[in-house]
């Protein structure tokens, strides 16, 4: 396997625990809360730390759902243009995407470090912690339209969404 793969697959890897845990989290805290309430004893902070993790699930699965195409496509009409039009389109879009990823990305962080000076009212976590889902949603979508771009540039993938193979 060569390294760029390793490094993809490490990226991947890395975005989908992420994203199995916080989805793990919000089903935990979900099911405490529902359980709490029929026992007339739903902790308070459960509100909370579902909507922390539903952000860390969004976080983790944006640049998975980019990679997937499980994001929404327009691709009805490009995809029966002729010639290289689609290539072109395809590669256009994840310009677009990656490029206005990496814009926000330090405007972002400005986000995040407003949080240090914050803590959720329940949980008394740093809001820098929670703030930067919006960072990682955003760095993971830039990492994974920019390996999109550079495999249509050395044509290694024709930018069309990569469909995970069935175990």
């Amino acid at each position: 396997m060569r390294h760029a793969e390793k490094v993809i697959n490490a990226i991947t890897f890395v975005a989908k625990l992420g994203t199995g845990l916080s989805f793990s989290v919000l089903i935990a805290a979900v099911l405490i809360q529902v359980v709490g309430r029929h026992t007339g004893m739903a902790p308070v902070w459960t509100e909370e730390l579902t909507r922390y993790a539903l952000l860390f699930t969004v976080a983790f699965g944006a640049g998975l759902a980019f990679r997937t195409g499980d994001l929404v496509n327009v691709d009805v009409i490009c995809e029966h243009l002729p010639g290289k039009a689609p290539w072109l389109l395809r590669l256009f879009a994840a310009l677009v995407t990656a490029g206005l990823a990496i814009y926000l990305l330090p405007h972002a962080w400005r986000y995040v470090s407003i949080g240090k000076m914050q803590t959720s009212p329940a949980l008394g976590v740093r809001m820098d912690f929670i703030h930067a889902a919006v960072w990682i949603m955003l760095a993971l979508i830039a990492v994974f339209g920019v390996l999109r771009i550079l495999g249509m540039l050395t044509g290694t993938e024709d930018g069309k969404p990569q469909k995970p193979q069935e175990d």
